[in-house]
Order: C-alpha cells, then structure tokens, then sequence
C-alpha cells in the first residue's frame, strides 16, 4: 500500500505498510523423488528458488515439488517473495532445519526494500515495517493490526502489463530525485496518528483518507518512472471512477500495474465489481475482483 519514505531523509529508507489477501495465494507440495521435478504455474521462479535455497542449505534438490497455485508475477502482489518465502518453508519442514521466516528471508535475499511480504506471511493482517538503517537485515515489522473481517478490497488488475522489476526497478529509484523529509514525516505522523487508529477502531473512511494521501504522495514520486502517479492509463481510469463511488484507500500496490480500493463490505465490493464490469467493458484488458484480508500467516502441513 506504500512507502513512507523512499531516500531515507528520516535515516531510514523506505518503510511501508501492506496488507495480506485470501484469493491470492502460492499453495504447493514437496515430496522425495529420484531426480528433481518443478511442475505448475511460475514454474521457473521455483526453480530459481529451489537452486538458490538447496545451495546455501547445502541440502540435496531431489525433490519433486507441486506448485498447484501461485500469485500472479510482477503485477505488484508480492509474487517473489511469497514463492520464495513458500519454497523455503517447505524445505525448512522438510529437512527439519528449525529455521525462522527471517532466516529464510535473508538466505532468499528478500526485504531489500520493502518488509511487507515477510511481515504478512509470518502474521498476515496489516503490517506495517520500519524500512532500513545500516544494520538492517530485513526490516522489522513495528505494527501488526488485523483487518476488520467486513472490509473489503477490489483489485483493478491491467492484463497487459508488469511493474518495474529486477534491474529496471533498481535503476528507476537510481533516477528518482530525493523524497522530500517533510513529506515523509507528514506520511509518517498520518500514519501513526490517524491511519493506523483507524484500523484498531474500524474507521474506514479515516484509514482510506490516509491511505489515499499516501498513495497520491508517493505515486507522484514514482511518476516519472512510471508514467504517471498509475502505471495503468485505464487502471487510473477505472480507480478514479471507483472513487467517485464512494471506495477509498485509493492507490497502485507497487510498482503496478495492479490498483487497489476499499469499501466498507462484501455486498457493496461485489456490487461495484459487476457496475465496473459493465462500465468498462471496451477495457477489455481490465479484470476487476473483490478480495478480503487474511489475518492470518504462511502455514505448513508435514504429513
């Protein structure tokens, strides 16, 4: 849901806040096998996954793993790091190797900016993480909230396209200029002083006014390297007739192309679902889903 400072004018780089979904998910199975065997979706970036975590474990790779389903890539869900962290898991119970999340996550390489991912499969909810200080392994997660079980989100998500990603993201915070300090310490008093109260009271229209704010902040940041404050020209179409209808928490979830809104249930959610559907049939790349928060984290099964 975003970053609240992005060049560190606090000391700190970064820091975001996120939430965990239910309807998207990385679900797959390990068993023992004669030689090594990766079927399902996002099957090459298990592989890279198996390769990276089999060799810093120093752990055989004959394995057969099942990926029966996995999140979307590069449309700003946390793909990467949920793989990453899911390979890792099962390995972990697998070889009973009594590692943590975090250790997993450092072996994986994941958290070098945002802390989200890690937060939310070790607790899921919303979570918001303190970014990175010069010791900083992974950053820590400072607030764990749950969401309120009636709030709903609708996702926005542009068939055609990816967020920046790999080496193009890390060039693209190369050529941004330097986040203003007093933004970041507005973003960050908003934050704590009205966003997240918002959440323990169930105040959606508070923590959706919040939310907004930051998103409009940091996406004008991020316009330049994007294209605009949406990588999406539809999604940016469809979000502001969104909030016309009254969703809030409006934003791009990373780099995008993916937006994001809240409402208050699931029968309005599913309502604007299908007005939209209609409205922006001529889109036909746009794909609209109402979703809901998992307060819960990652879980293993050894049977």
């Amino acid at each position: 849901m975003g970053f609240i400072d992005l060049s560190g004018s606090l000391d700190r780089h970064f820091g975001s806040i996120g939430v965990a979904l239910n309807e998207y998910v990385t679900h797959l199975s390990i068993t023992t096998a004669e030689q090594r065997q990766i079927s399902g979706p996002s099957a090459k970036r298990a592989d890279k996954c198996l390769t990276l975590m089999c060799e810093a474990l120093k752990v055989s790779d004959q394995l057969a793993i099942t990926i029966h389903s996995a999140i979307p890539e590069h449309v700003g869900l946390g793909s990467g790091t949920q793989m990453s962290l899911a390979i890792g898991s099962a390995l972990n119970a697998y070889y009973q190797l009594n590692l943590t999340v975090r250790d997993i996550a450092a072996l994986m390489d994941r958290g070098l900016r945002s802390g989200i991912g890690i937060g939310i499969f070790e607790q899921g909810g919303l979570v918001v993480d303190g970014g990175r200080g010069p010791k900083t392994i992974s950053p820590p997660v400072l607030v764990h909230l749950d969401i309120p079980v009636d709030w709903r989100f609708i996702l926005v998500l542009d068939q055609r396209g990816q967020g920046l990603h790999g080496q193009q993201e890390i060039e693209a915070f190369k050529m941004l200029p330097p986040f203003p300090k007093r933004e970041a310490e507005r973003l960050s008093y908003l934050l704590l002083m009205q966003g997240l109260p918002a959440v323990a009271e169930n105040e959606l229209a508070q923590f959706g006014e919040v939310i907004t704010q930051l998103q409009h902040a940091v996406g004008q940041h991020f316009a330049p390297a994007q294209g605009g404050v949406f990588t999406s020209p539809e999604v940016a179409i469809a979000m502001a007739w969104l909030a016309d209808k009254g969703a809030v928490a409006v934003g791009q979830t990373s780099w995008g192309p993916t937006g994001f809104c809240a409402v208050s249930d699931a029968a309005l959610a599913n309502e604007l679902v299908q007005q939209a559907q209609q409205k922006f049939a001529s889109f036909e790349h746009l794909s609209f889903v109402a979703v809901s928060a998992r307060n819960s984290g990652g879980s293993v099964q050894v049977k």
